[in-house]
């Protein structure tokens, strides 16, 4: 069986009694960042043996991590935070898998979209999920496609990109399009900035942005 178990994105309570469980009895856990995972791992005293696997490796490592699972092994794959495959390693291994008619299950539980989205005052039973935009080629294109968008937006961002993507999206979206700035989700300083696009442009260049971002945008109206 190949489990993707989430991990909190922030708080550690977050974790599912579920996801500690199994981490504890299959035969391998697959981590993203081995620093970043022996934290987690410690923390609720999990000594089951891990390896890196993550963007950079992925693709020289599935053959051998599908023989595994063939092999009858049970292997879990966790990311540095959040639900892997979402905007994480994890995706290249399942199709993979199932290929190989080997199970898979995710299990429910930490991402930083949902809540994000949910607590942002935007419209959210309908919403589009674009994740990082490329960094460089293509990144403006992007937006431009998605500027008639009636549904609500939800984009991940890094500090030191955040001012650029306000000042890519105002001439696409508009100055007064609403949007909901959440940094840091789950974490001690957790905060949701909420007004336009321009207004979170001028709050932005004022507050140095540090942490990590999701960013909620009101879709197109007529």
């Amino acid at each position: 069986m190949l489990y993707l178990i989430p991990t909190p994105v922030g708080n550690l309570e977050d974790i599912t009694l579920r996801a500690l469980r199994l981490l504890k009895e299959v035969d391998l856990i697959l981590v993203e960042d081995t620093r970043v995972s022996t934290k987690l791992l410690n923390h609720f005293e999990i000594g089951t043996s891990y390896e890196s696997f993550h963007m950079h490796n992925e693709h020289h490592k599935t053959s051998k991590i599908i023989a595994q699972l063939k092999g009858g092994k049970d292997i879990a794959v966790i990311s540095d935070a959040g639900t892997p495959g979402i905007s994480d390693p994890g995706f290249l291994l399942v199709r993979a898998a199932l290929e190989a008619d080997v199970e898979v299950q995710c299990l429910p539980g930490p991402t930083a979209l949902i809540p994000a989205l949910v607590q942002s005052g935007i419209p959210c039973e309908r919403f589009v999920f674009e994740g990082f935009l490329p960094p460089k080629k293509g990144r403006l294109s992007r937006l431009e496609n998605l500027a008639s968008e009636s549904k609500t937006l939800v984009f991940y961002e890094s500090p030191h990109k955040l001012l650029k993507l306000f000042d890519q999206m105002i001439p696409c979206f508009g100055t007064d399009r609403s949007v909901a700035v959440v940094r840091e989700l789950s974490k001690l300083y957790e905060n949701t900035f909420r007004g336009t696009l321009t207004e979170a442009l001028t709050f932005f260049s004022e507050h140095k942005p540090k942490g990590e971002f999701v960013i909620v945008v009101e879709g197109f109206k007529n």
